[in-house]
């Protein structure tokens, strides 16, 4: 594939993460996109696809009559989790197969204080499954960390630290929600939500917005000193027998996630190895999720994270920085914007201008994941 081929960020917006009660989804959106526009240098009348997603805070094309009737074509995107990374997906293909030079994908959301509230009968399921406290994540997830940790001789304490990194890169980012860092032992003395997870293990549905402006191939030199290559983006679904959010169940023998399809997938197409990742953002709707998708993503081998953690192997100036933003630990998950997010600090990574704290180095390779119900992951690499 030549230059002319490939896509490129060239500017990214976000509204704060956390919780704002003086604007709607859609103002936080507007204020995303304006801030990408102005990043980028173009105005709205250059933008020439776009795709937007948001879970419940409405449809994101209408955002048009604020920004400009100008009849640019806007897909409408709601894909769980991996609604952002979908809105890019969206966009990169259709520049790619000449809809458009320069494209945008923004996602937003404004979820109510409490556990998402999730409609059985949405996933296919009765309201059995729901009665028995399954449709509460939290449940969910912390079955599977205990089964991951006792396959895995990892221990409690590796939860801790997780959630320790992401609220102290939380607490140097000026967008991330939980400003506030905690100690390990703070972290493991917090009430307990559902073992071996406690409270501060947890992300909590949140408020915020973000937006990418892309391009193709030489008009994205022409817009951006240092634009950042999107090398790769890979989507998969659940396999057969894999063990997922809604789809609790094992059969004998193997299983794989869609996090490891989408993550060998990514690679593969990209022409680069884990290892060679200087830049990471994981899902962590809860630290054992962290831990798990560390492995599953192929960023470390099953049962080492704990070692590395303890090392600081993923700390920012470690081996393999993840989520130097604080992650959705500190800034909470609007699901339409949480994936969108991701691309916002690992681009600001790469181009030398992070919010918070800075990779050393000067890093080329970035990495990005999310996973969701019921059984979708999403990964993409960015380089420059």
């Amino acid at each position: 594939m030549s230059r002319a081929d490939d896509v490129y960020v060239v500017g990214c917006g976000m509204h704060p993460f956390g919780r704002d009660e003086s604007v709607t989804g859609m103002d936080m959106a507007e204020h995303a996109v304006r801030e990408a526009l102005a990043d980028a240098g173009v105005a709205w009348e250059d933008i020439g696809y776009a795709a937007g997603g948001s879970d419940v805070s409405g449809k994101p094309d209408t955002l048009v009559g604020r920004l400009g009737l100008t009849g640019v074509p806007f897909v409408n995107v709601q894909n769980g989790c991996a609604t952002g990374a979908s809105t890019v997906l969206t966009v990169a293909n259709a520049l790619r197969a000449g809809e458009a030079s320069v494209g945008l994908a923004v996602g937003f959301d404004k979820h109510e204080r409490g556990a998402f509230h999730v409609s059985a009968a949405r996933y296919g399921l009765g309201d059995w499954y729901a009665e028995t406290g399954m449709m509460l994540t939290t449940q969910f997830f912390a079955l599977k960390t205990q089964r991951y940790l006792y396959e895995h001789g990892i221990s409690e304490r590796a939860l801790a630290m997780v959630a320790a990194r992401a609220f102290r890169n939380g607490s140097h980012h000026p967008l991330a929600w939980r400003r506030k860092p905690l100690t390990e032992r703070e972290i493991l003395e917090s009430a307990e939500v559902s073992p071996p997870l406690t409270q501060y293990m947890f992300c909590s549905p949140g408020q915020g917005a973000a937006a990418l402006v892309l391009a193709l191939g030489d008009r994205a030199f022409d817009l951006c000193e240092r634009p950042v290559r999107l090398a790769s983006l890979a989507f998969r679904t659940r396999r057969f027998g894999s063990f997922e959010v809604f789809s609790p169940w094992l059969p004998p023998g193997p299983h794989r996630s869609p996090s490891v399809d989408a993550a060998e997938a990514v690679f593969r197409t990209a022409g680069v190895r884990p290892a060679d990742v200087q830049v990471a953002q994981l899902q962590d709707t809860d630290s054992g999720s962290e831990l798990i998708h560390l492995a599953e993503t192929g960023l470390c081998a099953h049962g080492e994270q704990e070692e590395l953690l303890a090392a600081g192997a993923t700390e920012a100036m470690g081996r393999t920085p993840v989520n130097t933003d604080g992650g959705c630990l500190a800034g909470g998950e609007p699901v339409g914007a949480s994936g969108l997010r991701q691309f916002h600090e690992v681009v600001r990574q790469l181009q030398g201008r992070a919010p918070g704290v800075q990779v050393p180095g000067a890093p080329r390779v970035g990495f990005t994941h999310v996973y969701g119900a019921p059984g979708i992951s999403a990964c993409s690499i960015l380089t420059l």
